[in-house]
């Protein structure tokens, strides 16, 4: 991409697309292109083609969509399924209607089976049944990769796909009803730190296995990739790494200063057992998370510090 070339970052106040937008800025590109929802609605077809027609955008980084916990998929499956199909169908066939030169698809490793084996590489997609609480999100996912792969098939296009780990930082949502894990617990330990409360309650048994990549070393993936690479197959982004809930908890815990205790509600459900991916092939490319569990705790702890009362609402 040259500095100058005209660059669209859907979903650009997100926690991908700021990170994303963050990472171009800070690399001095110069053209950059987004609209909040509330100027373009990306779930109405006449819309977005309207928006591409009048803007014209050389290179697209998808990273719009509707995300959420276990809480926010069991409770709103159909929103997940509907919500994230048309938002990436709508931005795929404009990209392709307007001649854009290259598009890079956001996906999620919740796209593997709920059993795979681990770490997790790009060929188990579609070897084994999905996690049944992400289930609608994973499958809006898998087929914006296949949207990809088949117009680049039938129209010469280069459109990316890349799938990142589980993501926290700057600009999360710290929803308890509609957050990831990382963030949830984030609020939890400041809470009872300021309410003085004995414990904090954690849903599960603490023991699955969870990897987690900042979303500055995220941004710094997709920029590289929409550089580097053209292939079709789909790509993992991650640290190569994880740590159990409860270690996670016990981190967030000590960083955040909380000195009570951790209780694991074991009526609740798990999850997926194990997530890691296997970045073997982004490492081989040339790409490397930099960024450290600890210090992503931090730097993310001190934005929410920064903006709780926005952030907690």
């Amino acid at each position: 991409m040259n500095k100058d070339a005209k660059i669209y970052i859907a979903g650009h106040r997100g926690l991908v697309g700021s990170a994303i937008l963050r990472r171009l800025e800070r690399e001095g590109y110069t053209s950059l292109v987004y609209r909040t929802s509330s100027e373009l609605d990306l779930r109405n077809q006449q819309e977005v083609e309207r928006f591409f027609e009048q803007e014209k955008p050389e290179y697209v980084f998808l990273a719009a969509a509707k995300v959420g916990g276990i809480v926010a998929n069991n409770t709103y499956p159909a929103d997940f399924i509907r919500d994230n199909l048309m938002i990436q169908n709508n931005i795929i066939d404009a990209s392709y209607r307007t001649g854009i030169k290259k598009l890079l698809f956001l996906g999620s490793t919740c796209i593997y089976p709920k059993f795979a084996p681990q770490p997790m590489k790009e060929e188990h997609l579609l070897t084994g049944i999905l996690e049944p609480t992400n289930e609608p999100y994973a499958i809006a996912k898998i087929a914006g990769i296949k949207m990809c792969q088949s117009y680049n098939r039938q129209y010469g296009t280069k459109y990316i796909s890349a799938m990142p780990t589980n993501l926290y930082g700057e600009n999360d949502n710290f929803d308890l009803q509609s957050s990831h894990v990382l963030p949830a617990l984030m609020r939890k330990f400041y809470e009872a730190k300021e309410s003085g409360s004995p414990y904090v309650e954690v849903w599960g048994t603490g023991t699955p296995k969870r990897e987690f990549l900042y979303s500055d070393d995220l941004a710094d993936a997709c920029v590289f990739l929409m550089n580097n690479y053209e292939d079709s197959e789909i790509v993992n982004i991650g640290v190569g790494e994880d740590v159990s809930i409860r270690e996670l908890a016990e981190t967030i815990g000590r960083i955040v200063g909380y000195t009570g205790n951790i209780r694991f509600d074991e009526t609740k459900p798990d999850g997926t057992p194990r997530k890691l991916v296997d970045v073997t092939k982004i490492n081989g490319l040339g790409w490397k998370a930099s960024i450290s569990l600890e210090e992503g705790i931090r730097r993310a702890y001190n934005w929410f510090l920064e903006n709780k009362i926005v952030a907690a609402k």
